[in-house]
């Protein structure tokens, strides 16, 4: 019964999230993390040795950022009150999960192409890394519904794992993995020797997260034959966690995901994940929504479960 006293936070935390998303006017941590990153890497990844200096930047930032997110908890609750130490672990769970932000992003995406393709291309290029200036509408779909699938295991499962494993601070430690593969886990000139060692944490670190979010997927659709789906299509991705969750959303639509993908330049293949290339619909996001929704619910049920029996 020692983590009951985390219940509060989570679900309060995880209500704000629902109901606003990220409030686009408040500071962010990630944005931080974003503009700390960025500052190393222009500074490390020159010369000699860019795979060390990956590593010496990915592990402590890492390491920092639990550390820093432990020491303002304890702090909080110890010299000046419990109640301070609560709100604060409130106001970062909120700040940690991405559930409600992600769907608006692919609804606007959809609303976008019903006033023309730029504008759809313009609106997924806010949650896609792939370079989207001559996507067709049917790319630009593809693109929104695997980034939501992607990113319901990287927004919101994966946070609430290293929530319950290693408290508030394992969630900010995460989100900074996270958010150090996104800006330089990339398999080009650039970053290939320097952002390996980001890229292999995030791949640690989402490996139980994106197997679980596939799981939930087929629970929420009410079809747990989908799984088979998963297991066949699951570790044919190029990245050895996203294409759980992304099979479990072709698997539940009866579509097709993968192909071609231009990064900085670079053509990138990755393999199809189903076999049923039919063209997507509002009515597809619509379902898709759906089931991230359910799984969020299932997922917050599920910790709080266990933190009430831990």
């Amino acid at each position: 019964m020692a983590y009951v006293w985390l219940l509060f936070p989570l679900l309060a935390g995880w209500v704000l999230d629902r109901f606003l998303g990220d409030p686009p006017r408040l500071p962010h941590p990630v944005v931080l993390f974003g503009r700390v990153i960025a500052r190393c890497e222009r500074v490390l990844n020159r010369g000699r040795g860019r795979k060390r200096k990956g590593a010496f930047m990915a592990l402590g930032l890492v390491g920092t950022t639990y550390l820093l997110t432990w020491a303002l908890l304890w702090s909080a609750g110890k010299y000046v009150s419990p109640w301070l130490e609560v709100f604060l672990q409130t106001i970062l769970i909120f700040y940690c999960l991405a559930g409600t932000t992600l769907v608006r992003e692919v609804r606007g995406v959809f609303c976008a192409l019903d006033r023309s393709l730029e504008a759809g291309r313009k609106q997924v290029a806010r949650i896609v890394g792939r370079d989207t200036r001559r996507l067709s509408a049917q790319e630009v779909r593809t693109a929104a519904l695997e980034t939501l699938a992607e990113n319901l295991s990287d927004g919101v499962i994966a946070p609430l794992c290293w929530f319950l494993f290693l408290g508030v601070p394992g969630m900010m430690a995460y989100k900074m993995v996270n958010t150090l593969d996104s800006m330089v886990g990339y398999r080009n000139e650039r970053y290939r020797r320097f952002g390996c060692w980001a890229a292999r944490m995030d791949d640690v670190a989402n490996y139980v997260p994106a197997r679980l979010t596939a799981l939930l997927m087929a629970l929420a659709s009410g079809r747990l034959s989908l799984l088979r789906f998963v297991f066949r299509y699951g570790n044919q991705h190029a990245s050895p966690n996203s294409g759980y969750p992304e099979s479990a959303l072709a698997g539940i639509l009866d579509c097709r995901f993968g192909g071609p993908h231009d990064y900085f330049g670079e053509e990138v293949w990755k393999p199809y994940i189903g076999s049923h290339d039919r063209l997507l619909n509002t009515d597809d996001m619509r379902v898709a929504v759906s089931v991230n929704r359910k799984v969020e619910v299932m997922m917050v049920a599920l910790v709080s479960v266990l933190l009430v029996w831990l």
